[in-house]
């Protein structure tokens, strides 16, 4: 698993799926993140590909299996996220006909949208 990787899992907390099929989880980033070093100097922002590495570490997670992003359909980021700011991540699933998976991810934080993301997604290995 790489660091970032790594570092982004450790900063997971709560993971877990509702009765209608929703997977939430939280994540703190602490100030040495390695996400915030250079994104931007003297103004921490937590990089979108670090919010897109959750989502697929969440569904790894929860899949137990390893996942391969293929496409991201969607990307919006609404506002900035610091360090030691919680952001809940909400993910709804639906199976394609080629097999692939449509990940919908919606990102909040102190009651703002942070953002959306719409990725395209398959399971590897068995």
């Amino acid at each position: 698993m790489s660091a970032i990787k790594n570092e982004i899992k450790a900063c997971m907390s709560d993971l877990k799926i509702s009765k209608d099929g929703v997977l939430t989880a939280d994540f703190c980033f602490s100030e040495t993140f390695i996400g915030f070093k250079g994104h931007f100097p003297g103004k921490p922002i937590l990089p979108g590909v670090c919010k897109i590495q959750a989502v697929l570490l969440m569904f790894e997670e929860f899949k137990k299996k390893n996942i391969l992003l293929k496409e991201i359909a969607l990307a919006k980021f609404f506002s900035p996220v610091s360090y030691n700011e919680k952001i809940t991540f909400n993910l709804g699933e639906k199976l394609e006909l080629n097999g692939e998976i449509s990940v919908k991810a919606t990102i909040t934080g102190k009651d703002r949208k942070v953002a959306e993301l719409h990725l395209r997604v398959a399971i590897i290995g068995k």
